[in-house]
């Protein structure tokens, strides 16, 4: 059994020892050291909470549990049911809450789960506030409301609806483009909360009678969930025998996207943010953002439209936050997050899906061809394990002063860029690894460059 405590939530299995899974008890604890938070942070007037959940089978228990802990605390609940992490995102904002819950433990397999907390602002909690809920739990540090003062639950139906009706009103999206072009799409949500979520944006878009696979919100998942292209067989299969004109997929709760072309091929997740980038550019310019481990196709769409890019550390909260100082046009992550700030500061697939149908609609393209528009490029992900008495922070010091001489970037490990190709090293949170992660016009010249450097390390360990 996994338990994992961090400034972003609380993610683990189901089930086991309290401390060693998320049992019920771990679920309470965490949600009533939020509540107690929340509280603090608005000197305990009353308050409310927005909710939702993935489809997770587990998401029934947890979504009452942590409703229960809230309300005991005297914090009103506006629970949103089946949902995506971008709609309760945006419905903190509509419902001027106090913050928010996302139970989804999101591309991790069914045996997990997780809360997710927001803030005011729809927004991740930063790192300050994450720590300072850990020490809530930690110390237990809450107090219950008596009976009169419990707080109240009410159901929101409409979240989605409001997200996709806010989504339509953006500059980028042309229904008529994408209804002129008439698509098959061929749609895997890997029987979560997409099921729901991606159709009804599709009829809204005017795309009629897609192809659904994977798409009853049962939380048990057909394949596993994370969208890579290993897992994405049944897609690439259904799109090709369906005479299909592309193929969408997303993750459980619905924040990262990847599409497949129409012979089968993946687009590449990688270039999910860097096509829908290069179409918002060409409309309304500005910087962008993306983390420092995303590769570097989006740097060159970027400067070709004549604006600055821009990297952060890894984390969706350090993108944001990169986003907001540079005031970015768009940004997000390499795992075909987008993130779009005229909608929210979260990573959201559906945004992501409007502004890419309209962009393929209008340039009248296979989605095959617009991918080979793109700079091509592979990343190579590698690791080395490490041992207690290895001082990780010495040996990134000694690589980023081997490589003084070229482009080196120390906010988030080491970064060191070759012209075309770079190699990014960091120091995993959760395992005793560096991370090694290197990028090239091709695989086989990404493994040499990661291979190298690597061959480098050991020499310095």
């Amino acid at each position: 059994m996994t338990l994992i405590k961090s400034i972003s939530g609380i993610r683990g299995t189901i089930g086991g020892r309290v401390g060693e899974g998320l049992t019920p008890i771990d679920a309470v604890k965490f949600a009533a050291a939020y509540g107690t938070w929340l509280q603090k942070r608005n000197n305990a007037k009353k308050l409310t909470v927005v909710m939702g959940r993935d489809a997770r089978i587990s998401g029934p228990i947890i979504n009452k549990l942590v409703a229960s802990a809230l309300r005991s605390l005297g914090i009103n609940i506006i629970d949103c049911g089946l949902s995506t992490t971008p709609t309760i995102e945006m419905a903190v904002v509509f419902e001027k809450a106090h913050g928010g819950i996302i139970l989804t433990a999101s591309h991790n397999p069914k045996e997990w789960n997780a809360l997710k907390l927001l803030n005011e602002r729809g927004e991740f909690l930063s790192g300050k506030d994450g720590e300072e809920v850990l020490a809530i739990a930690e110390n237990e540090d809450f107090e219950f409301a008596e009976v009169d003062y419990l707080g109240k639950l009410k159901k929101n139906e409409t979240a989605l609806d409001q997200h996709i009706k806010a989504i339509l009103k953006l500059p980028y999206i042309d229904v008529d483009a994408i209804k002129k072009a008439n698509f098959k799409i061929v749609v895997d949500a890997v029987n979560s909360s997409g099921g729901i979520a991606v159709p009804k944006l599709l009829a809204a878009l005017g795309v009629n009678n897609p192809v659904l696979i994977h798409c009853e919100p049962t939380g048990d998942f057909a394949h596993n969930p994370e969208p890579l292209p290993a897992h994405l067989t049944d897609l690439s299969e259904a799109i090709v025998a369906q005479n299909a004109d592309l193929g969408i997929t997303v993750d459980p709760d619905v924040d990262r996207l990847a599409m497949v072309c129409e012979d089968g091929s993946m687009f590449g997740e990688e270039y999910t943010l860097v096509a829908v980038a290069d179409y918002v550019l060409s409309i309304k310019g500005g910087a962008t953002v993306s983390n420092l481990s995303s590769t570097r196709a989006l740097r060159d769409v970027t400067e070709k439209h004549g604006h600055n890019y821009y990297a952060s550390a890894v984390g969706e909260v350090n993108v944001v936050e990169k986003m907001k100082a540079v005031n970015a046009v768009i940004g997000g992550e390499g795992n075909g997050g987008v993130i779009l700030p005229e909608l929210h500061y979260g990573r959201d697939a559906l945004v992501g899906i409007a502004i890419f149908l309209t962009q393929l609609a209008k340039s009248g393209k296979k989605i095959s061809t617009l991918r080979d528009s793109y700079p091509r490029y592979t990343i190579s992900k590698n690791k080395i394990a490490l041992t207690p008495e290895i001082n990780v922070d010495n040996i990134l010091s000694k690589m980023a002063a081997n490589y003084a001489k070229l482009e080196v970037d120390s906010t988030d490990g080491v970064k060191i860029y070759f012209e075309k190709e770079w190699v990014h090293l960091r120091k995993s949170n959760t395992e005793p690894i560096i991370r090694i992660y290197s990028e090239s016009e091709n695989e086989v010249k990404a493994n040499e460059l990661a291979e190298r450097i690597i061959g480098e390390i050991k020499e310095v360990l």
